[in-house]
């Protein structure tokens, strides 16, 4: 209740801030629990159901959306027969680290909220950290679940990770690259029109000219790829360095083609 509630805020930070007409309350303790197996069979968990942690952060609804995203396509690949039962074994692999992680941090930095003497020690010489800008650009990359690298192999910095929300130049238009990934087909985005052997009717395959620089969020500047492969849920599958050496390899262990 109310009461309940200034009470801890005076215990916890020495002012219940005029706290005042509570719409809604809820109790939360820093418990973290994480399902083993993210699939068993024809049983697969996400969001909530594969794990739950401190609200702390707001990182759940992102986890919990990512989730579904990765899922998503790979799902519906194996029940069109496109793909084979084993790539819904890469949602565990990918997403139960990712899941790890965000428990992990959800209780540091609940564990920082504690008022004793040590803990704002602490946390006063990481707000000093947070000043200098690669910590606090690493830190935001984090928080946001925008810093994911899913493990597929030596490469590219590109490679595994969120593709870039690039301005791209299409047949002469201005166009976004997440504009291009709403079909939810696999998107190959050619940048320097050379021909690659990718002609199938379930990729969409798209030849762009982008001024912009590489970015990724917690790295930096990357070197421009010469083409890459886009998954439906926005990760780069593959990248091409002047030449199509593993796109075939690619595009069947994704897309079975």
């Amino acid at each position: 209740n109310l009461e309940e509630l200034r009470e801890r805020l005076v215990a916890v930070y020495g002012s219940d801030f005029g706290i005042h007409d509570v719409t809604w309350l809820s109790r939360f303790t820093d418990a973290a629990r994480q399902a083993a197996r993210y699939r068993s069979g024809r049983v697969l968990l996400a969001g909530d159901a594969a794990h739950v942690h401190s609200p702390v952060g707001g990182q759940g609804l992102n986890l919990g959306v990512q989730d579904a995203v990765n899922l998503g396509w790979k799902l519906a690949q194996v029940v069109r027969g496109t793909s084979t039962d084993d790539l819904l074994d890469t949602y565990h692999g990918e997403r139960h680290p990712v899941g790890a992680q965000v428990l992990k941090h959800t209780l540091a930095i609940t564990a920082l909220s504690r008022g004793d003497d040590r803990t704002n020690a602490l946390r006063d010489s990481l707000a000093e950290v947070f000043a200098m800008d690669e910590p606090r650009r690493h830190f935001g990359a984090l928080m946001s679940g925008l810093d994911i690298h899913y493990d597929f192999g030596p490469g590219h910095p590109l490679l595994g990770r969120r593709m870039p929300d690039l301005d791209l130049i299409v047949e002469g238009k201005h166009t976004r690259a997440f504009e291009l990934l709403r079909t939810a087909k696999p998107l190959l985005l050619n940048f320097v029109a050379v021909p690659l052997r990718a002609g199938q009717d379930h990729l969409q395959s798209v030849v762009a000219k982008c001024s912009e620089r590489w970015v990724l969020p917690g790295i930096g500047e990357v070197t421009p790829p010469s083409a890459v492969l886009v998954r439906p849920d926005g990760h780069v599958a593959w990248v091409g360095e002047g030449r199509d050496e593993g796109l075939d390899a690619a595009l069947r262990r994704w897309f079975r083609r």
